[in-house]
């Protein structure tokens, strides 16, 4: 066994643990979410650094992030959500819903006329714009979390905390750990598959999810060796994928990725394209932090090791 799929599956039972410890829910515990002396629902320090009230458990939502959306649905709070920007399309209700905005450019006048209880910003939403919203009397909160498994963990339980369902994101915590737990013990002892992640390539460079990313845990999680750990950040080069020729390429299913990269130059005499291992997947399970990112390991782990899933 490598030292690699040791470290994975000793850090996926202790999480498992500390899991089964945590979901309160399931020893017949209730986590309550009590009001502070002010009487207000919360005072909750966002990952600005700020200090924001909220006066009352919020009922309205508009998330300024897809991994946000998928979060609040999945904590069963989708119907509560009144509006969404327009890269938030999972699950498929999210089309009923009123777009307004991306994360960059957010319609800030839309969102004060909508006037929800609470706005949920992910990364990419400038202090600035969270300052008008709260300008206009709009509680705003900032929710992201450092670049690691452990991150998407964090965003999960502030987001549950921040909307008073920490029971609900605490069972979803549980649910991940024991599909990270079942592909930890399922992958052990097997040899890893070097993996070459396509976040971009071509003309404009060749990025990837370099050592740094939550999204290299994942791939180690599931039982692959990321040719690109020896970096930080996004950014790779086209000399290094052809030196290190992976046995395996990620890339999206979407935007005609797959079929465009075995089509230039270069790439198409990769190892991986030549002999079918060029594989197309929905990269957003892997891409965005939330709760489906257990079922990206697991999805990895299957292309990796489909034999262990007989």
């Amino acid at each position: 066994m490598k030292s690699r799929s040791l470290i994975v599956m000793v850090l996926s039972v202790l999480f498992l643990m500390a899991a089964t410890s945590l979901f309160s829910a399931a020893a017949g515990e209730i986590i309550t979410q009590t009001a502070n002396p002010e009487g207000n629902f919360l005072e909750f320090t966002d990952s600005y650094g700020r200090e924001v009230v909220i006066a009352s458990k919020p009922i309205t939502i508009i998330s300024l992030g897809p991994n946000v959306t998928e979060i609040i649905f999945a904590l069963g709070k989708g119907g509560n959500l009144i509006g969404r920007t327009q890269f938030c399309d999972y699950p498929a209700e999210t089309a009923s819903i009123e777009a307004i905005g991306n994360m960059q450019v957010p319609n800030i006048e839309r969102i004060i006329e909508l006037n929800p209880d609470i706005v949920i910003a992910s990364t990419h939403v400038s202090l600035e714009k969270v300052g008008l919203l709260e300008k206009a009397g709009i509680a705003t909160v900032g929710i992201y979390n450092d670049s690691t498994f452990e991150g998407v963990y964090s965003t999960i339980r502030d987001i549950g905390k921040v909307l008073g369902e920490s029971n609900i994101a605490e069972r979803l915590i549980f649910e991940m750990g024991i599909t990270i737990s079942d592909v930890a013990k399922r992958i052990a002892g097997k040899s890893d598959p070097s993996i070459y992640y396509v976040v971009g390539f071509g003309d404009w460079g060749d990025f990837t999810a370099g050592g740094d990313t939550f999204i290299n845990q994942m791939i180690e999680m599931a039982g692959g060796n990321n040719i690109a750990s020896d970096v930080n950040g996004w950014s790779y080069s086209l000399e290094k994928i052809i030196e290190k020729d992976p046995d395996y390429i990620i890339c999206s299913q979407f935007w005609g990725t797959k079929e465009s990269f075995e089509l230039t130059p270069n790439y198409m005499d990769l190892r991986a394209v030549q002999e079918g291992r060029l594989i197309a997947i929905d990269n957003n399970i892997l891409d965005r932090q939330g709760y489906r990112n257990a079922e990206g390991v697991k999805t990895l782990a299957q292309i990796f090791h489909p034999e262990a899933f007989k």
